[in-house]
């Protein structure tokens, strides 16, 4: 099995004043009106999203604990992408 990659971005929407994410986890859906609030949310909910609905199942009996560890990058204006 491959090591799962998931990427959050935090984007500035200018009209509403605060950040919103753009992610590929599946429900994963973040508005923040900064950058620690974005994290924090982000921290407290990306994982659970990621086994809830990336994660069958059947992966948790076969697939060693490594292997089932996703590795989760994310990105705003200014700082890059990192390792959350």
């Amino acid at each position: 099995m491959t090591k799962r990659n998931f990427t959050i971005k935090a984007i500035w929407d200018e009209d509403a004043q605060i950040f919103v994410s753009e992610s590929d986890i599946v429900g994963l859906h973040i508005e923040a009106k900064t950058l620690e609030e974005f994290a924090r949310i982000m921290h407290e909910n990306a994982l659970d999203m990621v086994v809830a609905n990336h994660i069958k199942p059947q992966e948790l009996v076969k697939t060693t604990i490594a292997d089932l560890i996703p590795t989760i990058f994310w990105e705003h204006e200014g700082r890059g992408m990192v390792a959350a």
